[in-house]
């Protein structure tokens, strides 16, 4: 925890806003999607997603193949506890939401479903596009089924799988994937693995975005070496997010934003 703080004081001390961006690709982004405040009925969707979840009382079993919980200390978790404590903030979900409208990708890869928090996010910013969501769990998942079901959310293909299998075995032109949201295994190996797996399938137009870049050391060491990679050329750190861009026209840049 004591880690996590003297990150996000470093965070504050070094963040800027949209006035201290100079890059117009960024400053699109910060202006357009970051800082937009239209009130969209999506909203309202999310909103009562996660309530329909946080009123779950059902236990699980649930079997956790990454970094482990800071919190249950027991595999057996009622949902409406995963959904506080596992899931992503009302913020962040209105955020991923719009960030995905504002790229419109047709193909998402999201790793790391949950209870499909995100996944409802990535789907109603872009219905038109082809979800693919991996979770390894297979009682989370079909938790997250029930209630994409509920909601009418049909363009989401889950699959019950070990990550680095499913990668390993991915066709890049199968799949031809413009957004992927990571959100898995939060250890330094897994995410510099996926990394590596996933990019035989980056364009010029591939939004990428680390979930929890700061949550611990060896995360925020998978992040530097992320964004010292030479085929990354803009990187965005928003503290619990790190977005990933691969625009062969612009110079090498790392922005450290406020949302």
């Amino acid at each position: 925890m004591l880690q996590i703080l003297k990150s996000y004081l470093n965070f504050l001390y070094h963040s800027k806003n949209e006035h201290g961006v100079h890059s117009p690709f960024v400053f699109n982004l910060v202006t357009k999607c970051f800082y937009d405040k239209q009130p969209y009925p999506e909203y309202a969707i999310l909103k009562n997603y996660r309530k329909s979840l946080l009123q779950n009382k059902n236990t699980i079993e649930v079997t956790d193949f990454g970094a482990g919980s800071r919190v249950f200390k027991s595999n057996k978790r009622a949902v409406n506890k995963i959904a506080q404590t596992a899931g992503i903030s009302s913020k962040r979900a209105e955020l991923l939401f719009r960030i995905t409208k504002y790229f419109q990708p047709k193909n998402i890869l999201e790793i790391g479903t949950s209870l499909g928090m995100a996944t409802s996010a990535l789907s109603l910013g872009n219905p038109d596009a082809k979800i693919t969501t991996l979770e390894g769990c297979k009682n989370t998942l079909n938790q997250c089924q029930s209630q994409l079901e509920k909601f009418n959310i049909n363009n989401v293909n889950c699959v019950n799988t070990e990550f680095s299998s499913f990668l390993k075995n991915l066709q890049p032109t199968t799949y031809n994937l413009q957004l992927i949201y990571f959100d898995g295994n939060h250890s330094k190996a897994a995410t510099l693995n996926y990394f590596e797996l996933l990019l035989p399938t980056v364009t010029n137009e591939t939004v990428w975005i680390f979930d929890d870049i700061h949550w611990s050391n060896d995360m925020e060491a998978a992040w530097e070496i992320i964004q010292n990679h030479p085929k990354v050329t803009v990187t965005i750190d928003t503290f619990q997010w790190g977005l990933v861009f691969f625009r062969t026209e612009q110079k090498k840049e790392h922005f450290v934003i406020r949302t």
